[in-house]
């Protein structure tokens, strides 16, 4: 009899940690908008290496590309395909995290994603600020380390309200922007091996260990 109420003194504690955990993290982010947001990233990687190309330079860090004044129509069209390739990622990964969302019975727009969104968006607006000056200035070597290492702050401040594994995203990412300040003829190949590779496979990882 003693076993028996030990038993269920211990679920019930299980339970009451389970609750709490729910709503003080938002775990419903889906392995498969990691999946998807890599492959728009390489998708969009692939389209403005061709654009580059065409131009006659190796990567968007390139000397001539950093020749280009703010307002030329190859600068404007590379920055309207990043909006779009962001746009198709944010949209992609919305529709996966609400349909996991819905399947786990679970608030979509909770004070834990509030939190967890604003600890990825402040640091993600602080670096958009930054490359837009470093386009305006003409500078564009520091575009890509730019965005990978403010985005990695975002996801290790992020972390703290949703799945701790997203901290490791956000550290690799951190690192590549870092390295990537010391070779600025390669800044689209680190960009697209951060938001691109590491993406599917933490997606791809999340998957196993949450979705499956």
């Amino acid at each position: 009899m003693q076993q028996e109420n030990k038993d269920t003194s211990l679920e019930a504690l299980q339970e009451i940690r389970s609750i709490m955990d729910r709503s003080a993290r938002f775990i419903s982010l889906s392995g498969w908008s990691g999946i998807w947001a890599g492959c728009t990233a390489l998708a969009g990687a692939y389209i403005a290496h061709g654009w580059l190309h065409q131009q006659g330079a190796l990567s968007i860090d390139g000397p001539s590309v950093n020749a280009y004044s703010y307002s030329d129509p190859f600068i404007i069209r590379i920055l309207l395909l990043a909006i779009c390739v962001f746009a198709t990622a944010l949209v992609g990964g919305y529709y996966f995290t609400y349909r996991k969302a819905r399947e786990q019975q679970q608030k979509l727009w909770n004070n834990a994603s509030r939190q967890m969104g604003l600890q990825l968006f402040l640091p993600m607006l602080a670096g958009g600020v930054f490359c837009m000056a470093f386009i305006y200035y003409g500078v564009g070597m520091f575009i890509a380390p730019a965005c990978l290492a403010f985005y990695g702050l975002g996801l290790i401040g992020a972390s703290r309200f949703t799945l701790s594994d997203i901290r490791y995203l956000g550290m690799l990412n951190l690192l590549l922007g870092c390295i990537s300040l010391f070779f600025p003829g390669y800044g689209l190949y680190f960009w697209a091996a951060g938001f691109g590779v590491l993406h599917i496979l933490y997606g791809v990882f999340m998957w196993n260990k949450y979705d499956k």
